[in-house]
Parts: C-alpha cells; sequence; structure tokens
C-alpha cells in the first residue's frame, strides 16, 4: 500500500498502469468494476502527496489512461495522414503528454486546496465532485475531447438507471464517490455514526441505479418507422479521390434502389462525396424515388454557402423526400475538419492536410430534421460524445439519429467506444438512436441504451429495423447538469471553506 500513497517512481507507474486500466471498463472488454479500481487508485495515490508531487501523479494517471483509451489515433495519423510510424508516434506520444494535463491540474488542486484526510466522509464527497469537475472540463476546454468517461462502463452495469436522471456524469460522479468510500470505510470503523453514513452513502447510488435500471421515463408519440440504413463500405483512401466519387454515387443510388420499402432511408457522413450543391439533381432523382415510397432519405452531405460575403463549407446532413432539413455540424474535431492554428500548421506535414479538414462551425440555433411527421435530432459524428450538447437537441426531438464515418479508425477499438457512447446518449433521453457509418457499426439502439439490431463492421450491407418516436422528457433532459453542478460546487466550496478555517486555527 505503501507504494500507492507515497512519492516515487513505483507510486507514479502503478498510476500509469490504473489509467491504462479504465479502457478495459470501457467498450469493447466492458469489464466495468475496473472502473472502480482505476479511481481508487488514483484517489489512494494522492492522499500524502504535495502539490506538486500530486501533479505528477495526476500527470501520470492521465497518460496511462489516454495512451491506452486514444491509442487508435494512431491509425488516422499513419495509415491516413500519412505520417511515417516514428513521426505518427511522437505525434502521438505529444497529444498523450498534453492531454494528460487534465488529470494533472486537479490532482494538483486535490493536495494543494481540497483533500481533507482528517474527514474521511467530506473527503470522498468532494473527491466525488472534483473527478466530475475535471470530465466535464475536458469535455469543454478548447472545444473538448470527452472521451473515456469512466460512466461509460456502466452501460450495462448496476448504476445504468442513473443516466437518465443525472447523464452519465452521475454515474462518473457515483463511481468517483464509491471508490472513495471504498478506501475510507476502514478509518471509519472508530465511529459507528460515520461508518453506517459511509455505508449508505456507498449503497445509496447502486440501489438507485439498480431500481431504476429498466424504468421507462418516456412514452411512444406514435406507431413504429421501418429504418433501412445503409453502410456502403468505401475505403476512406477512395472516398474523396475524384476518380471513385462517381462509383460511390452509384452504390448509394442502386443499394437503396435495391432495398425494401421503409419509411427512413438512412445513409451515412458524407455518403454523397461532392457539395450539395453540384450533387443537387442527384439527391432530388434519389429523393423523388423516396417520395415515391412515401419514403424520408436522410444523407450526409458537404455544403457551400455564402455567409456574409465569404464562403464557408460545412459537414452536413439533408433530408429529401417526406421530409425536410439541413443541419450542419457544430462540433467539429479538430485536424479531421479544421486546423487550430492552420496558418503555421497546414502545409507542415501531410496530416495537416486531410481531406475536408477546412470546415467552419454551425450556427448554434438551427432547427431539427422533419421525416415522417416527427422531428430528429441529428448528431454528425463526433458530436454525439459531447452529453450536454446532445441533451439539448434530444429534449426537442421525437427521435434520434447520429451518422458517422469511422473508417478513419480502421480495425481498432475507436469506433467500438463511439458506439457506446452513443449507446449512453439514447439511455440519458430516453430515445430510440439511428446509428448509419461507412463501415461499422451500423445500429438501432433502443431507449435503454441496448442495441436491438446491427450489422457487421467492413461489410457492404443494409440495416432493417424499426424504431418508435418517443414523447416526454427524462429528468436529465428537462433539468441537465445543474442540480448536479450546484451539489458539486456546494462541496468544493465547502472544502475550501473547511481548509482556511483550518489554517487559521
Amino acid at each position: 500500500m505503501h507504494w500507492i500513497t507515497r512519492p516515487g517512481w513505483p507510486g507514479n507507474l502503478l498510476a500509469v498502469a490504473a489509467g491504462a486500466v479504465t479502457s478495459l471498463a470501457l467498450a469493447p472488454f466492458d469489464v466495468w468494476p475496473l472502473a472502480l479500481v482505476a479511481i481508487a487508485l488514483f484517489y489512494l495515490g494522492l492522499r500524502e502527496l504535495g502539490p506538486r508531487q500530486a501533479l505528477g501523479r495526476g500527470w501520470c494517471y492521465g497518460f496511462g489512461l489516454y495512451g491506452a483509451g486514444t491509442s487508435w489515433i494512431y491509425v488516422s495519423i499513419n495509415t491516413y495522414g500519412g505520417a511515417s510510424p516514428l513521426l505518427a508516434t511522437l505525434l502521438l506520444l505529444a497529444f498523450f503528454a498534453a492531454i494528460a494535463w487534465f488529470l494533472a491540474l486537479p490532482a494538483w488542486l486535490w493536495a494543494r486546496w481540497l483533500r481533507r484526510n482528517e474527514a474521511p466522509l467530506a473527503d470522498a464527497l468532494c473527491f466525488a465532485a472534483l473527478w466530475l469537475v475535471q470530465e466535464s472540463f475536458r469535455g469543454w476546454f478548447l472545444t473538448g475531447f470527452p472521451w473515456l468517461y469512466a460512466g461509460y462502463s456502466q452501460l450495462d452495469g448496476p448504476l445504468a438507471g442513473l443516466a437518465p436522471l443525472g447523464g452519465v456524469w452521475l454515474v462518473s460522479f457515483a463511481l468517483a464517490l464509491s471508490a472513495a468510500l471504498l478506501c475510507n470505510l476502514h478509518r471509519l470503523r472508530a465511529r459507528p455514526s460515520f461508518l453506517a453514513a459511509g455505508v449508505c452513502l456507498l449503497l445509496a447510488p447502486w440501489v438507485i441505479g439498480l431500481a431504476l435500471k429498466d424504468h421507462a421515463w418516456t412514452r411512444p408519440a406514435g406507431e413504429p418507422l421501418t429504418v433501412a440504413a445503409i453502410q456502403g463500405n468505401v475505403e476512406q483512401d477512395l472516398k474523396w479521390d475524384p476518380a471513385h466519387i462517381d462509383a460511390q454515387l452509384a452504390l448509394y443510388r442502386d443499394m437503396s434502389f435495391t432495398s425494401k420499402p421503409v419509411d427512413l432511408l438512412i445513409w451515412p457522413e458524407t455518403a454523397v462525396p461532392i457539395l450539395k450543391d453540384q450533387a443537387q439533381g442527384y439527391i432530388d432523382m434519389v429523393g423523388r424515388f423516396a417520395a415515391q415510397r412515401h419514403s424520408a432519405l436522410i444523407t450526409g452531405v458537404p455544403v457551400r454557402e455564402m455567409v456574409d460575403g465569404q464562403r464557408r463549407y460545412y459537414n452536413g446532413i439533408t433530408v429529401a423526400g417526406e421530409g425536410d432539413g439541413t443541419y450542419f455540424k457544430q462540433k467539429l474535431v479538430p485536424f479531421g475538419e479544421y486546423v487550430p492554428l492552420q496558418d503555421m500548421l497546414r502545409g507542415a506535414i501531410e496530416f495537416f492536410n486531410l481531406p475536408m479538414s477546412d470546415f467552419a462551425r454551425g450556427p448554434a440555433e438551427q432547427p431539427l430534421l422533419q421525416a415522417k411527421g416527427y422531428r430528429i435530432a441529428p448528431y454528425i459524428c463526433y458530436e454525439v460524445v459531447y452529453p450536454e450538447f446532445a441533451a439539448g437537441l434530444a429534449k426537442r426531438s421525437d427521435l434520434l439519429l447520429t451518422i458517422s464515418n469511422d473508417t478513419w479508425f480502421g480495425t481498432s477499438i475507436g469506433p467500438l467506444q463511439h458506439l457506446q457512447m452513443a449507446q449512453m446518449r439514447a439511455l440519458e433521453a430516453g430515445r430510440w438512436m439511428i446509428r448509419a457509418t461507412n463501415n461499422g457499426v451500423t445500429a438501432l439502439i433502443d431507449p435503454f441504451g441496448r442495441i436491438t439490431t446491427q450489422i457487421p463492421q467492413f461489410e457492404q450491407a443494409i440495416l432493417y429495423g424499426e424504431v418508435v418516436p418517443m414523447r416526454q422528457l427524462t429528468p436529465y433532459l428537462q433539468w441537465r447538469s445543474w442540480p448536479l453542478a450546484i451539489v458539486c460546487a456546494l462541496l468544493l466550496g465547502w472544502a475550501l471553506l473547511a481548509a482556511r478555517i483550518a489554517k487559521t486555527v
């Protein structure tokens, strides 16, 4: 135990290992108890450290977390970004080293201002609050990278029932609180009343989560809609090749023409690999076919528009046939869809010149898509991983739709983590989710976050199934994260005040 709590390289190496273990708690491994183990090791590792030592310990944990959990980024940098194996590895290590500060700074704050070893119950509560702050911060700062949240480990676990109450962040809060309490129970044995309170705090989220796991917060708003989602399985190195554009357009046209009649015909992100104004005739033609079948065609397509005298390009979704609307993506992927500091970086290496990496951000207030008389909340690829952003659209919707192109990440675990986050959005909102991708995983997800049907990755196929429009709001859609944010603010304020009083005594 002293290796964990004391300064030195053994504890730092253990912190790296603890961070790395988190990836095993998430998709595709889903060994959810390991999330508790990882957080408990992180908590114990900060117990006796000074602020500077805690900074290093937190950085080690963050490096392990992202090093294991997002190593799939290497595929896009090396295979599709044109970087050599050495350069790709160096870029990836630099990314891990930079993003690890998201865990290092909270660790420093904990050791400097918030830790309360003399009050184990208060210490556990404040640690859970700080854990939530660091997760939300890394989903916001510099557009955010909201990946590897601990709460995703509970999609099929006992705490899943908490997600409709407070989203994935409430689940993360419960995990962090449970981990800290488990580490502190032995310190409460001398005071039976405090031990009883600690046990109650420990058990409460698990009992509530289990009790609400299959509770239906929403109700059907109409009859089921039939869906056909087309997975084209187009190779990424061919997708933007002008010599192969006609073949791709023919592929989606022919697969649609031979598909069964359905209410919703869904194509994935940028299934139409040319600008909408150039492809309007093609979209109208397929739209007329859909209308004749009383269907709505929903497809990803890049859009060009003039805004304030400047030409802007958007990653978009548009509806044809029995529906209406065009949506522009708001949450853009750094380097994939826009290049930060592009005046400095463009041209440096091929990775900074990826196709379609000059998109503009869509406006914040956009109408939802309309299809077959229902409102559909659209998320393009990366957007579905932002809990609060997704909730804002879901609140106005009857159905959820995410289209993506995860071909960038090959056979890695990245697309499976992405799918897990889409499942959590469906659970949080209590709504059906349609997920259409270029090469998988294309799936239908029910309001409990469960996949009802899917087709294999890396196959050209059509997914058929049914979804049900839903009405009413889950508590999370109604209140979002505000109640939890207020609780965390009070807990952290209490810790800061207690620390200041202790210094003056």
